[in-house]
C-alpha cells in the first residue's frame, strides 16, 4: 500500500520536477507589442523565458489592429512587458492601465531612447534601439532570475555582436553610397536611411500619410517629380499600408526606373531580427550597384 502511495505522490510531482530531482525553474513570461521584441526577448531569454508576440502577421496594417480578449488576458499575465511607445502602440499603455499588477515590469524602447509622440515611432530601424532594448531587458531577467544571470549576460553579448555586423554593413553601405537621394511612401525606413547616410526626400508627404492626412497637392506633385526626374534613385515603399496614393506612386517609380525596396512595420515569419535586417539592407546594396554598373 505504501508502494502505490509513493508511487501516486511521485508521479503526480513530476510535471514539476527537472531530470536533476529539483524543482523545475518557471520561465519569465514576456509580452511583446510587436514581433521584432519577441524575437529579441527570445535571444535574449534563451529557454528561461516563455515569449507571446501580439503584431506578428506582416499582411496587415498594424495600424488597424484592435485588441481583444486573449491579448488583454495575455498582457495581465505578463511579467515582463516590451513595447515601443512614442505613439506608435497606444493600446498596449491602455491594456496595461486596465490591468495593474504588483511585480509586472515594462521596457518602452521610446523611454530608453529619449523619444516621445511626434518622433518617427518607426524606432526600431534606428540601429541604437534594439541593443538599449536587449541591455534592459538583460538585466531586468537577471534581477528576477538570478541564478541565470550568466545566460542573460551571454545572450546580450552574442546578440550585440550579431548586431555588430548588422552596422558593419550599414557603413559599408554609407561610405559607398552616402548621400544618395532617396524617398519613400512612409518614414517607416527613416531612421535606416539616415545611418545609410542617404538623403530623403519628400519626408512632409511621408509624415502625412504617417498620420492618416491628406498630403498636399505641392506634396504630391513634388513626390512624382523627384521620381520621374531620376532625383530619387530608391523608394521605399511600406507594403503594410497601402492606398491609391502610394500605388500610383509605385507604378511611377517602377516606369521610370526607380530601385523599389519594400520594408515592413512587421519581421516577416521565419526571419531573426538579424536576417531580416541584413536582408534589407543587402537589398540596398545591389539595387545601389546595378544602378552604378
Amino acid at each position: 500500500m505504501r508502494s502505490l502511495l509513493l508511487a501516486a505522490v511521485m508521479l503526480a510531482a513530476a510535471p514539476f520536477l527537472s531530470s536533476g530531482g529539483a524543482l523545475a525553474a518557471e520561465k519569465v513570461n514576456i509580452v511583446a507589442a510587436e514581433n521584432f521584441y519577441g524575437d529579441l526577448a527570445r535571444q535574449i531569454g534563451g529557454d528561461h523565458v516563455a515569449v507571446t508576440s501580439i503584431l506578428s502577421n506582416p499582411d496587415e496594417d498594424p495600424h488597424l489592429f484592435e485588441t481583444s480578449p486573449s491579448t488583454a488576458r495575455s498582457v495581465a499575465d505578463a511579467r515582463i512587458l516590451i513595447y515601443n511607445g512614442a505613439g506608435y502602440d497606444p493600446w498596449m499603455e491602455k491594456l496595461v492601465s486596465a490591468s495593474p499588477a504588483q511585480g509586472r515590469s515594462a521596457i518602452v524602447a521610446a523611454t530608453l531612447t529619449g523619444r516621445k509622440e511626434g518622433d518617427n515611432p518607426h524606432l526600431w530601424y534606428d540601429p541604437a534601439t534594439l541593443p538599449a532594448v536587449a541591455k534592459a531587458l538583460s538585466g531586468e531577467l537577471a534581477r528576477r532570475d538570478p541564478s541565470n544571470a550568466a545566460d542573460y549576460k551571454a545572450n546580450l553579448a552574442k546578440f550585440n555582436a550579431s548586431m555588430a555586423k548588422v552596422r558593419n554593413d550599414i557603413a559599408e553601405v554609407r561610405k559607398a553610397y552616402g548621400g544618395t537621394q532617396v524617398t519613400a511612401t512612409e518614414p517607416v525606413f527613416g531612421y535606416m536611411a539616415k545611418a545609410l547616410g542617404f538623403r530623403m526626400l519628400n519626408e512632409e508627404f511621408q509624415t502625412a500619410v504617417m498620420n492618416d492626412a491628406e498630403p498636399t497637392p505641392g506634396q504630391v506633385i513634388a513626390f512624382e517629380k523627384s521620381l520621374k526626374d531620376g532625383s530619387a534613385k530608391v523608394l521605399f515603399y511600406n507594403s503594410q499600408v497601402t492606398d491609391q496614393a502610394t500605388e500610383r506612386l509605385l507604378r511611377i517609380a517602377k516606369d521610370n526606373k526607380v530601385s523599389v525596396i519594400g520594408v515592413s512595420e512587421t519581421m516577416p515569419a521565419g526571419q531573426t531580427i538579424q536576417t531580416w535586417f541584413g536582408g534589407q539592407i543587402e537589398a540596398v546594396e545591389k539595387a545601389l550597384a546595378a544602378r552604378t554598373q
